[in-house]
């Protein structure tokens, strides 16, 4: 058990405060580089995700990525390798032609392609500061796995929507977008993306959200 999460459970079975009966806490980032991110998360178990800690956890999970703009991010991105992470878009304003993603925490993961058609999507990532890049991502895919309350998604998920799900189910296999960047001459900081790359990019893409619807 993440010594965290375990941490956690053992402070209930003592009597102490319990680490759930408190204000959300922002978690600190991992950046490339640390060891964390590298690694496959392990499974969570249906008796773990019912936990008030690991729901806790997820609670934490999902402001440390609202209070980054982040449009999705993984437990191994806060240094808990377990296989949970969260997507959400509302307006993002670090991706502001995303489309709208309600929130959706997806524990064990799963996603399976459900073509050979693919898209080039300019990613950046939390664990990445300041970089973007290309990454060849499926235009359609059928995402399985639990809700945070063990309940069963099974849901397909097609266009720019289905590379974010893709993006972070890398994260918990250990894979950051920069694995695959086929081209390195796309790497670029953000000030550079917005000024050279960002409306190219934008006139491709809108597009083609327009046809996946999403």
């Amino acid at each position: 058990m993440d010594q965290r999460l375990g941490a956690a459970m053992a402070g209930q079975a003592d009597g102490a405060r319990p680490w759930y009966d408190r204000r959300v806490t922002l978690l600190k980032i991992a950046h490339i580089g640390n060891p964390v991110l590298r690694q496959r998360a392990r499974e969570v178990t249906p008796e773990e995700l019912s936990s008030p800690a690991m729901q806790a956890f997820i609670d934490d999970l999902v402001e440390t990525m609202r209070d980054a703009n982040g449009a999705g991010i993984a437990a191994t991105q806060v240094h808990v390798p377990v296989r949970i992470f969260a997507v959400e878009v509302q307006n993002n304003p670090r991706y502001p032609y995303k489309p709208n993603i309600p929130l959706t925490v997806v524990v064990n993961p799963v996603i399976e392609p459900l073509t050979q058609e693919t898209f080039e999507n300019y990613e950046g990532c939390l664990s990445v500061p300041n970089l973007r890049g290309v990454v060849d991502r499926t235009t359609e895919i059928r995402l399985t796995g639990l809700d945070r309350d063990g309940r069963p998604i099974d849901r397909i998920v097609r266009g720019l929507s289905a590379g974010t799900f893709q993006h972070e189910k890398d994260h918990v296999d250990g894979v950051l977008f920069v694995d695959r960047v086929k081209d390195p001459r796309t790497l670029c900081t953000w000030a550079e993306f917005d000024r050279y790359h960002k409306q190219p990019f934008v006139e491709r893409i809108v597009p083609f959200i327009q046809r996946m619807g999403g």
